[in-house]
């Protein structure tokens, strides 16, 4: 890279201390802002990541030397968005229209920037989409679905579909472990409205003490299947299957230990030119958590953006449609 990325994320939970993690260990990116529910912080020369690495759950971005307390965080840092190049999304998805609502405001800023995300469902991709000719006019990249799921395996399901003349089906079986529920209180919540009688809207709606009423009823463990997640539109659009339904995204998550439930793997199954059928299937390492698989990509997708909006390419992409690059 000409310079380094210069990069705002958007929230301060497990996966925005995670991308701030990642970064500080990154020579092509910098830090320079960050928000989260209470406040936002801002450094032209970067960040100080380990003082933010420091806070606990119940401090905010505000109390850093560079913070501020503000009633609109995500605003503060839209009026800055000449100061940095990136912004990695890692707030929630709940509602569907919260992430679209936000990139419409940095829209109507005017704010000419390259953006990422871990948006998961299909309904809330769907709506981001319909931002391309804004993203266009404005100038800016977004490539969207940029987390392990989709992401990571999305895009591992488009190069494994190269060796088949008809791809039959993708099947997504992902394994999550954490030590704390409450570091992922908004994964979690995503999680849930995926469960038979939950919604996206009671899942958001739902207070810490009924999340953990739920999590005591489960041992801890949500067990998940035939997900609402876009990785089917993703592919769709990709052209690795014809029909979404053929995309089947399911897993365990483990909200009292780390260890991964199960392991995470995406299973392709095809048939090749020769009428031989076969799977390939992508398994990740049992050691890389989902902050590594989600975050990681995510700023490698981010690289991509810089690359397309460098050479004038605008508006807004899928995961599947590009590689991510390795930030150095």
């Amino acid at each position: 890279m000409d310079k380094k990325i210069k990069v705002a994320v958007l929230g301060a939970g497990g996966l925005g201390k995670a991308a701030v993690q990642i970064i500080s260990l990154k020579k092509e990116m910098s830090l320079v802002a960050i928000c989260d529910s209470m406040g936002y912080a801002y450094n032209a020369k970067g960040l100080n990541t380990k003082a933010l690495l420091k806070l606990t759950r119940s401090d905010s971005v505000a109390g850093l030397k560079e913070g501020k307390s503000s009633k609109d965080p995500v605003g503060e840092i839209i009026k800055l968005s000449t100061k940095f190049d990136g912004v990695f999304i890692a707030l929630p998805n709940l509602p569907n229209e919260f992430i679209p609502n936000i990139i419409k405001r940095f829209i109507k800023k005017g704010a000419s920037l390259v953006f990422t995300d871990a948006l998961k469902r299909t309904r809330a991709t769907e709506l981001m989409f319909k931002l391309d000719s804004s993203l266009k006019k404005s100038k800016s990249v977004y490539l969207v679905g940029c987390g392990a799921t989709p992401g990571l395996l999305t895009g591992a399901a488009v190069l494994a579909a190269q060796s088949f003349v008809k791809v039959e089906k993708v099947n997504i079986w992902w394994g999550v472990g954490i030590a704390n529920w409450e570091e992922y209180k908004a994964t979690i919540r995503e999680d849930i409205a995926h469960m038979p009688g939950y919604s996206v809207e009671k899942a958001s709606q739902m207070s810490d003490e009924e999340v953990e009423a739920l999590l005591d009823k489960t041992g801890g463990k949500l067990e998940l299947h035939e997900m609402e997640h876009a990785d089917d539109i993703l592919l769709e659009r990709a052209g690795v299957v014809s029909k979404r339904s053929q995309v089947e995204v399911g897993g365990i998550m483990d909200t009292r230990n780390a260890k991964k439930p199960v392991s995470t793997a995406m299973t392709l199954t095809g048939i090749t030119y020769n009428g031989q059928r076969s799977s390939h299937c992508f398994m990740l390492g049992d050691e890389t958590t989902m902050a590594a698989n989600v975050v990681g990509p995510a700023l490698g997708y981010m690289k991509k953006a810089v690359w397309l909006k460098k050479h004038e390419i605008y508006g807004i992409f899928g995961s599947t449609e590009f590689m991510p690059m390795v930030v150095k």
